[in-house]
């Protein structure tokens, strides 16, 4: 069996700030931008990987999800608990000030973890949790 992880998911609640971060502050590409308004599905993705994805869309447009279930999804994102992402870098300090200066909403600055790993975190303008580890 042969298995890549192609895309994954993350919410968002504004399409334009979500753009401006992913490609402006963490320098990711676009690769489509399908919608129009808050309604839009945008895939961004490194550069060095181009099989590999990350699909920022609308948390709640799917016609199953309950008025209860948007309501859950809507705290979870305000309180940013409800999606994350881990990155690498292989400068992490570089890659710190960089989303930094950008007006990333800083979570944790770089710090060598007791679990063996050297990381920061960001949150997106969505919530989302945004954890970068350094690349040893």
């Amino acid at each position: 069996m042969d298995i890549t992880i192609h895309t994954s998911f993350l919410p968002h609640d504004d399409p334009e700030a979500s753009l401006a971060f992913y490609r402006d502050a963490l320098g990711f590409e676009v690769r489509n931008d399908v919608g129009g308004g808050r309604m839009r599905w945008i895939t961004v993705g490194p550069p060095k990987q181009p099989d590999t994805s990350i699909l920022l869309a609308p948390p709640t447009t799917d016609p199953g999800i309950t008025d209860d279930e948007r309501r859950t999804i809507a705290e979870m994102m305000a309180k940013g608990t409800y999606g994350w992402i881990l990155l690498a870098s292989p400068d992490l300090d570089d890659t710190f000030d960089r989303v930094q200066a950008a007006g990333a909403e800083v979570v944790q600055e770089p710090i060598e973890q007791p679990y063996g790993v050297r990381d920061c975190a960001f949150r997106d303008p969505a919530g989302n949790l945004i954890r970068i580890q350094e690349l040893r």
